[in-house]
């Protein structure tokens, strides 16, 4: 059996264009943390690090499981997709004209891992990977979990500079709904992020709760 997210996790992945209260497990990454502007070629190098040792971590698992389709074992998984956690440095730092100033964000992106894939396996991946071509981004990769959360969540469609016309729904929702964010970073999802700008997908998400908790 092969774990397919899209398949069988549409509960978490299969979000729909209108604001929604999800409650999000916990769940395993890989991580790595980085500022600045994410056009530039830092944060394309951080992606790249991470889908490397993802890649690794999938083929380690595959080598230690037998392919049967007739047994309900995992053998094998497809790997997730890239995430971010995002917020300003300085929230007053805007700009008059483009509103956010990219340069002053704050990431940490990520790539899920199934609950089984242990820090053991990270970390003989981790190694083959270093073995394979040196690179001192691999040194600030880590793996931890994200505790349980409850968010408000929509499926953005079109340019990440269109995103605060998502956030402005999102804010309405949790305001009808007598929810209260908590926090002043947010979540996205890269679905479909290798395609025309007006096609692109990314779940939006940031973490509320009620006044009465």
């Amino acid at each position: 059996m092969k774990l397919e997210w899209k398949k069988h996790e549409k509960t978490l992945y299969g979000v729909k264009s209108i604001p929604a209260l999800v409650e999000i497990p916990p769940q395993n990454f890989i991580m790595i943390q980085g500022s600045g502007n994410p056009n530039d070629t830092d944060f394309s190098n951080r992606v790249a690090a991470l889908y490397s040792l993802a890649y690794a971590i999938k083929m380690g698992y595959q080598s230690t499981t037998t392919k049967n389709p007739l047994s309900n074992e995992i053998h094998d998984f497809t790997v997730y997709p890239l995430e971010g956690t995002w917020k300003l440095r300085n929230t007053d730092t805007k700009s008059a004209t483009t509103g956010l100033i990219k340069e002053d964000l704050e990431y940490t992106i990520m790539i899920r891992q199934p609950d089984f894939i242990t820090a053991e396996m990270v970390c003989a991946a981790l190694e083959k990977v270093k073995m394979k071509k040196s690179n001192p981004l691999y040194e600030k990769i880590i793996f931890d979990t994200i505790p349980h959360e409850k968010c408000v969540e929509i499926l953005h469609i079109g340019s990440y500079d269109n995103e605060p016309l998502s956030f402005e729904q999102m804010d309405k929702f949790a305001e009808e709904n007598g929810l209260q964010r908590i926090s002043d970073c947010h979540r996205e999802i890269y679905l479909v992020n290798r395609t025309k700008v007006d096609k692109l997908k990314t779940i939006l998400r940031y973490q509320v709760n009620s006044p009465n908790q």
